[in-house]
């Protein structure tokens, strides 16, 4: 079965991470949430979610993709935690996806596996993308760039987790998960 880790820091965006774990899971893939302790984890908006497992139990290994939710400030200090830092260092150098919303691919770039690559984050973030090397996407909501895929911020979140989907199971099943959740009626944003 195909497994996703999604890291959860104090501050997460609680849009972002359970609208990637709900989705990922509509899609039979098997979601863990790391904390970066074993401990409940506060979103950013009170919102207490008890992880799976800490960060500490975890490898990039065990995983087809390691995800990091973004929220302040969830995403400071998921970058601060070298924990963090090197497992999506090291899931990008066993070319698993590794992916990141609104100011998590921040991590991405600390970890230094964008540069050259096509990526977005939430606006007036740009600098850390450029930082790391990469190339900043500002006018696309969800950006893939090989195995990396990013997205701006919650209004984006389903986008987001149905991209990641469909780098990790067949389209098939995501098209479905499309139709039941009205992620197909083609909804804009204003």
């Amino acid at each position: 079965m195909t497994k996703a880790l999604v890291i959860l820091a104090p501050g997460f965006e609680e849009i972002e991470a359970l609208s990637i774990v709900d989705v990922l899971r509509r899609c039979r893939i098997e979601v863990v949430m790391a904390g970066l302790t074993r401990n409940v984890v506060e979103g950013g908006h009170g919102v207490k979610v008890i992880p799976d497992k800490s960060i500490d139990e975890v490898r990039a290994t065990d995983f087809d993709a390691v995800v990091c939710p973004g929220g302040s400030p969830g995403f400071e200090n998921l970058r601060k935690d070298q924990r963090v830092v090197r497992i999506v260092k090291e899931a990008f150098e066993l070319n698993k996806v590794v992916a990141a919303i609104c100011g998590a691919p921040t991590v991405l770039s600390d970890a230094g596996i964008i540069k050259g690559k096509e990526c977005t984050i939430y606006p007036g973030m740009e600098g850390e993308i450029l930082m790391g090397g990469g190339r900043s996407k500002e006018e696309d909501l969800v950006v893939v760039d090989g195995k990396i895929v990013t997205s701006k911020g919650p209004a984006t979140a389903l986008a987001f987790a149905l991209k990641l989907a469909e780098k990790l199971v067949d389209e098939n099943v995501v098209e479905s998960v499309k139709k039941r959740t009205l992620a197909d009626i083609g909804v804009r944003f204003q």
